[in-house]
């Protein structure tokens, strides 16, 4: 790999990260190594470096690699332009910084035909030197040997002003006038945002209202805000602009182009004046507006991802019989029921509340399915008649009933209708493909939703407003990393869900459901070998992170990678035991001295990461589930009043707080500064998506159907 030397030092000094770290992981990279693998598997060489680190050193590597190969182009255009010199070249060889390089090559952009093109094709290019040097007593005499009979520049003043346009040029693209209106900039620019007058009275533009006249730092604008900002600019609602104070910043340019009093001075004060507003203002307000939008995009991007985390990451049920109910009222409530594997063993609709109000009818149905089908456990989704089907379930169950669980439904009619869907229940409609979603939900959150399009499972703030690319990379990049966090069961895992899987992908994926078809459970990892088209790379950065819990060898059911096998073996002989009594005996690990075992290829972080796993094979590193019931006494946000205190449930988290549901078809906003009794700057270092908590009603807006909630002084 090119520019490695480079990029290390880069990447080391603005991570702050050991060098020989930075290059190991970018070799492993280049090797096609993915990150899940690296970080668990490859610790000696990185020294020990986290998934969020790598990840940081690939994206960083992304943006050098395209800066290197945008420089390639600059250096061809300038060279094909023969205006390449070696200070230049030398510029560009040491530059990685993007703003600056475009600044670099600004003079030697090619560009359409602009005004100052146009005086230059008519020799007034010496006559913008001679303004500039501010030494001519009389400029129109100077000028006046520049007019052309019967041409252009005509008269003198056309002369003047062509040298003047050539002078707004130069200094709308010298980088010194740049970086000193880019420094104002940052300092001081505001953001303003004005209602469009003829749309101010409109339905849709009564969200933005508190936008119609908004002003505030730039600086200080808070990605929702700006992004909610940009939305309705983009709907034509809103017209949004950068400011600066532009009478202050004429002023400092001019002090470096104007030296004295005389007409030629006026003249350069003048030309600096318009290249300022007419050229170099719109551009660096143009280039704020794209740094402060990758910024918030960068902001909702992150909060999305983790949320999304979290979500994935949701305390799993288990291998347990599950009906799952996706409720409803007119349309009645879908049922199915799913045997412990998840495949759908039932399904049938019933409509217990109004307006059919068939109660008897459907608490019969619903009896006669529990018990036919063994159910353990019901999920009944979080959406429409939500509170009403699990309070109808409550009164049908007895004693010894299945435990309920209220499940979020997001993206299941998402899900219902895409082509997994249809693949998986070709003959079933939408409503009982979606009951089915709800149902393996509860049993396993993780391998139900990576079926899903993360942008459409509801958990984050303006995720259609953002970079689509970026958010699509950092969301696959956090579905990757929780698939292999968790590990996959090799014999039950979907072609889907093995897609995310280190070194995977759809192809091999779908490979190894086909080779499960035709001949049977896998019974040891190294049958993964005669899989077609999965060879020795893609094994091994697969293999570790596949799971097959009935396996002869007890370290297939373990994230313990097969070339490290050797080892537990060895340390089992050297016990005078098996593999097997060395993960079921504690006594026999506490004999163990890892550092004998310290080898060139084996080093202490990978010795110290099997003995963790000896202790719990295959631990699945989620939380365990909790049931939650509403307070009974609040059904609609008319129940809600001041100082009330209620159990809830966390739907969603944004930077400006977290929305949470306490059962009345309208979830109440915790705002960040109600979080908790002192200082909140991450909300997601306080809550977490479907955490169970205890707010107190501060606000009521019934006109506008809005919640506000605190969680302040709640134990």
């Amino acid at each position: 790999m090119e520019n490695i030397k480079i990029f290390t030092q880069l990447i080391s000094s603005e991570l702050h990260l050991q060098e020989h770290a930075v290059e190991n992981t970018l070799k492993l990279l280049d090797e096609g190594c993915t990150i899940p693998f690296i970080s668990r598997y490859r610790k000696e060489r990185t020294g020990g470096l986290d998934e969020v680190q790598i990840t940081s050193t690939s994206n960083r590597l992304s943006q050098l690699q395209e800066i290197a190969k945008r420089k390639e182009t600059i250096v061809k255009t300038i060279t094909e332009q023969q205006k390449m010199t070696p200070d230049l070249q030398k510029r560009i060889d040491s530059c990685w910084d993007s703003t600056v390089l475009e600044d670099i090559y600004l003079p030697y952009k090619p560009k359409r035909r602009t005004r100052a093109q146009v005086a230059r094709e008519q020799g007034l290019e010496p006559l913008a030197t001679i303004l500039l040097m501010q030494r001519e007593p009389d400029p129109k005499r100077a000028a006046q040997r520049f007019v052309v009979a019967g041409g252009s520049p005509a008269n003198v003043e056309d002369a003047l002003k062509g040298a003047q346009n050539i002078i707004a040029e130069q200094v709308s693209e010298d980088e010194r006038s740049r970086n000193l209106v880019r420094s104002v900039f940052r300092r001081e620019a505001f953001i303003e945002s004005k209602v469009v007058k003829a749309k101010k009275d409109s339905d849709e533009a009564q969200k933005y209202s508190d936008y119609f006249d908004w002003e505030e730092p730039l600086k200080r604008c808070s990605s929702h805000r700006l992004l909610a900002m940009r939305r309705g600019e983009n709907e034509g609602i809103l017209r949004i602009s950068l400011t600066i104070d532009d009478e202050e910043a004429v002023q400092r340019l001019q002090r470096n182009y104007v030296h004295g009093n005389g007409p030629c001075q006026r003249l350069v004060a003048e030309a600096v004046e318009d290249g300022y507003k007419r050229l170099l203002l719109p551009s660096i307000e143009t280039e704020f507006a794209r740094i402060s939008k990758e910024r918030a995009d960068e902001e909702a991007i992150k909060v999305f991802s983790e949320n999304l985390r979290q979500l994935l990451l949701s305390a799993p049920l288990g291998q347990k019989r599950v009906m799952g109910i996706d409720p409803g009222f007119r349309t009645g409530c879908k049922v199915v029921c799913l045997d412990a594997q998840g495949n759908l063993l039932h399904h049938e609709a019933i409509f217990p509340h109004p307006p059919i109000n068939h109660r008897m009818q459907a608490t019969i149905h619903l009896q006669e399915m529990l018990k036919k089908y063994q159910v353990e456990a019901i999920a009944i989704g979080n959406g429409t008649a939500s509170r009403e089907t699990k309070e109808f379930v409550a009164e049908v169950l007895t004693e010894s009933a299945p435990a309920v669980y209220v499940v979020s439904e997001d993206g299941a009619s998402v899900y219902s209708a895409s082509k997994v869907a249809r693949d998986e229940f070709p003959d079933e409609d939408v409503t009982v493909r979606g009951a089915v979603s709800i149902g393996r939900r509860l049993m396993d959150p993780l391998a139900e939703l990576v079926k899903i399009d993360p942008k459409s499972i509801g958990v984050g703030q303006y995720q259609h407003d953002v970079d689509q690319t970026q958010l699509k990379q950092s969301l696959d990049q956090t579905v990757e990393s929780c698939v292999n966090m968790v590990g996959v069961n090799l014999n039950t895992a979907s072609q889907h869900l093995l897609t995310y899987v280190s070194g995977l992908g759809p192809t091999l994926a779908q490979n190894i459901v086909d080779y499960r078809k035709e001949n049977g459970a896998f019974t040891s990892r190294t049958q993964l070998k005669k899989v077609p088209r999965l060879g020795p790379s893609a094994y091994q950065q697969c293999a570790g992170f596949l799971r097959i819990p009935a396996a002869k060898n007890p370290l297939d059911n373990s994230a313990v990678h097969p070339e490290s096998y050797a080892v537990v073996e060895q340390m089992a002989k050297d016990c005078h035991c098996t593999v097997s009594d060395l993960i079921n005996k504690k006594e026999l690990r506490e004999q163990i001295d890892i550092h004998r075992y310290v080898t060139a290829e084996v080093g202490l972080p990978t010795l110290t990461d099997i003995m963790k796993e000896l202790e719990k094979p295959g631990r699945d590193p989620r939380e365990q589930i909790e049931e939650f019931e509403f307070d009974s006494s609040v059904q609609t946000v008319e129940d809600l009043h001041e100082g009330m205190e209620l159990p809830g449930i966390v739907t969603n988290i944004t930077n400006f707080g977290a929305f949470v549901d306490v059962g009345v078809h309208q979830d109440g906003l915790v705002h960040v500064s109600q979080l908790a009794d002192r200082y909140v700057s991450d909300p997601t270092q306080v809550v977490h998506l479907h955490q169970h908590v205890r707010v107190r009603v501060i606000g009521v807006d019934l006109r506008r159907n809005r919640i506000s909630l605190s969680m302040k002084g709640i134990k």
